[in-house]
């Protein structure tokens, strides 16, 4: 099967990306000019200005761009997989139930344990929610069917995570959770990218291992069985994907939301519209989506920061509101 793209898209996402990254490194309460961020990259510079660089942009630079990029694969993955322009981790309660992975972790001290128990509890509580999800949806190729079916398994983490901030036992416990819920990647160390790094990497490798079966389920179910895809390691390579990327992003920036709508609708059009052709797009628009929603959430004058998952929701209910209205699939 031939994978078509506009011969320009991965070279300006590319360039797109690189911008981004630099401006990311370079604003903030306090700017840095291209000069001292020379300066502070050779070891030259002031000691400020390498704290700053070194401490907390650079982690929090690079962890935009890893969740960026697992959320928008992740997002482009599911929609071809399910067939649906509505899919994605947040809509179907995958987001939503890794939070609550994490939250079950910070609310009973399991984190305190190790620094591993946190993203593990988000991935198997995120698996668990696609494996529902499935189970819910049963055989119905509506999107609306599967929509529904994700907002079931959203709702039911979502009271779970209600029940932790009801029963937390100090408000000051509640109010971290909950603003840990909104969604961050601000004040991140090198130890959240150790963390997320290998979650992403294991999760992405499994995701783009699907290009062609993903390519021949857009002609349905029995075309690609008789293509000879084997649909069961398909879906298993799928879940374990989504769960472990999605899983250790949401376990370190929390629960941030329609990056994987947003993403393939606006990388589709400049490709054949085949499933495989807008997976490595997708990433890198993700990455570059999040680095300019995090860039954002600096520049916007208010009392304090604004958290990434506003902004992020803000962006994507009307593109969802959009699609879920056309009722008509894009391809």
């Amino acid at each position: 099967m031939i994978r078509q793209r506009h011969p320009a898209l991965l070279p300006a996402l590319t360039v797109l990306l690189i911008l981004s990254a630099l401006a990311s490194l370079a604003v903030g309460a306090v700017p840095l000019s291209p000069a001292r961020l020379l300066a502070a990259l050779t070891g030259h510079g002031d000691r400020i200005s390498s704290i700053i660089l070194f401490e907390l942009r650079l982690p929090r630079l690079v962890l935009g761009l890893l969740v960026g990029a697992m959320l928008g694969l992740a997002g482009a993955v599911l929609q071809g997989f399910l067939r649906n322009p509505l899919a994605e981790p947040s809509v179907l309660g995958a987001s939503n139930s890794a939070a609550l992975g994490a939250v079950i972790a910070l609310y009973f001290g399991l984190a305190g344990w190790s620094v591993v128990m946190l993203p593990l509890l988000a991935i198997l509580t995120g698996l668990g929610a696609l494996l529902l999800l499935f189970v819910l949806a049963g055989r119905s190729d509506s999107p609306l069917g599967l929509v529904l079916a994700g907002i079931a398994v959203s709702t039911l983490a979502g009271a779970g995570i209600t029940l932790a901030l009801n029963l937390s036992p100090n408000p000051f416990a509640a109010m971290e959770i909950m603003t840990w819920l909104m969604g961050s990647i601000a004040n991140r160390s090198v130890d959240h990218v150790l963390i997320v790094l290998p979650c992403v990497l294991v999760g992405a490798a499994l995701l783009l291992f699907d290009g062609r079966p993903l390519d021949a389920l857009s002609l349905g179910e029995d075309g690609a069985r008789s293509l000879g895809v084997d649909l069961k390691r398909t879906r298993i390579r799928l879940l374990l994907g989504v769960a472990i990327g999605v899983g250790g992003s949401v376990a370190v920036a929390g629960s941030i939301g329609f990056v994987g709508l947003i993403v393939p609708h606006l990388i589709r059009p400049m490709t054949d519209r085949s499933p495989s052709a807008i997976l490595l797009p997708s990433m890198l628009g993700g990455a570059v989506l999040l680095t300019l929603s995090d860039i954002a959430v600096r520049l916007i004058p208010t009392s304090s920061e604004l958290k990434l998952g506003v902004v992020t929701a803000f962006l994507g209910v009307p593109v969802f509101l959009f699609h879920l209205l056309r009722e008509r699939r894009l391809w």
